[in-house]
Formats: C-alpha cells, structure tokens, sequence
C-alpha cells in the first residue's frame, strides 16, 4: 500500500468495439463505460490513490458523427445529475481540465453545480478531461506564459500553466483496449510515467484489472533516468 501510485491517468477505451461486438449502438457501449467509471473510483477510493485522471472527451471526438457527440454529451450530464450525491458520500472531490468553454452550455452548468457541492471533500480528487488535448493545453499554456510577460520560463513555470497545476503528475497511465498510443492525453505530465497497455475494452474492465495494473506498476523500477 505504500507503494501506490499518487496519481493514475486512465485513457478509457473500447467503448465502441464493445457494442459492436455484442450488437449494441455504440451509446449501450458508453452507458456501460460509464458503469465501469463508478466503479473505478470506487476502486481508487478504497486505495486511498489521490489522484484520478479519466480521459473523458478528446478535442479530436468532435470529429465523430454529430449524433454520436450529442449522446456523449447527454451521457455526461447525465451522470453528472446522477453521481454527485454518490461522490459526495464517498467524499470524492472533482475537477475537470481542457478548454471547458467549448463544451455545451448545459454541460457546463451541470459540470460548475458538481464540482462547487464537491470542492470540500478531501478524499480521492477525480478529474475529468473533457474537451482535452496536450498540444491544445501546452499551446494554452504558452500563451498564457507569453501574456504574462515572462521573456524566460523554466519547468515550473510552466507546468504552473497548465491545466494540472496543483496535481502531481500521473505515476501511472493505463489505456484500455490494446492501442499503443497516448492519443494527445497528458503529453508534458506523463514525461516519467508508468504506461500500462491493456486488451480488455473499458466496459469490461473491472476492479482486479486496475489491481493487475497497480501490480505492475509495483515490479517496475523508477528510475527517473538514474541508475
């Protein structure tokens, strides 16, 4: 237990494939994602891991068809209205990265309502990336450092413009469903990051496959480029 990462960044994948394969709309994949979400934060919970980080909604999902954006977007302010109170129980607080302005207005009000009943709380911190991309947040960044007029910047300047200022960078990513790519997730953070690749779709990924991956993450050895 004293060996648990502080923070697991989580790339939530498969949503789609798993419909497909059962027959299903891609939504019934993404209703069960969001099952498997509840769970794992119960999971991190119960471990006492500070940090989650799911890779809810990308910049590039826009890309994909308007009637599939639109019922991932219902889906989330969904759960939202319907997981608060749960998360409040558990004394999960949340906060949420990316360029939240682009999200629908709704969405935002729902996301403002959850994050302000959760702001007390002091057990796990679950974040959500929505609306995220890296070089987005890295390009936010350096404007932000530019405007302040800074002529000279060092690391912690500008891991102090990011999105996750204040959150210690993830120890650990895990990503579902088999891909070898970080799809523009957490580019400057996960510098010295464990990566975990896994070939179950995220609806059937369940409590022991984020022990195996924790496992693993307990046999590797860190050394952050020394000997």
């Amino acid at each position: 237990m004293s060996r648990l990462p502080r923070h697991v960044a989580i790339i939530m994948d498969g949503n789609g494939r798993w419909a497909k394969a059962k027959g299903l709309p891609r939504l019934a994949g993404h209703k069960a994602g969001v099952e498997t979400v509840r769970e794992m934060v119960k999971a991190a919970s119960a471990l006492n891991i500070p940090v989650l980080t799911l890779y809810s909604f990308s910049t590039e999902n826009w890309n994909r068809p308007q009637d599939e954006v639109s019922d991932l977007m219902g889906l989330l302010s969904f759960a939202l209205r319907r997981e608060t109170l749960e998360l409040d129980k558990n004394n999960v607080r949340l906060s949420a990265i990316g360029r939240l302005e682009g999200l629908p207005k709704s969405l935002r009000a729902e996301l403002a309502r959850s994050i302000e009943r959760l702001k007390g709380n002091t057990g796990l911190c679950l974040n959500l990336a929505l609306n995220y991309g890296a070089r987005q947040e890295i390009l936010d960044a350096v404007n932000a450092l530019l405007a302040s007029g800074k002529r000279s910047i060092g690391e912690e300047d500008f891991s102090g413009a990011l999105y996750t200022a204040g959150l210690p960078e993830p120890d650990l990513v895990i990503r579902t469903s088999g891909e070898m790519r970080l799809s523009n997730f957490l580019l400057w953070q996960v510098a010295y990051a464990e990566l975990y690749v896994t070939p179950v779709l995220w609806p059937d990924f369940k409590r022991a496959d984020l022990h195996a991956a924790l496992a693993e993450f307990q046999r590797r050895d860190r050394r952050f480029g020394g000997r």
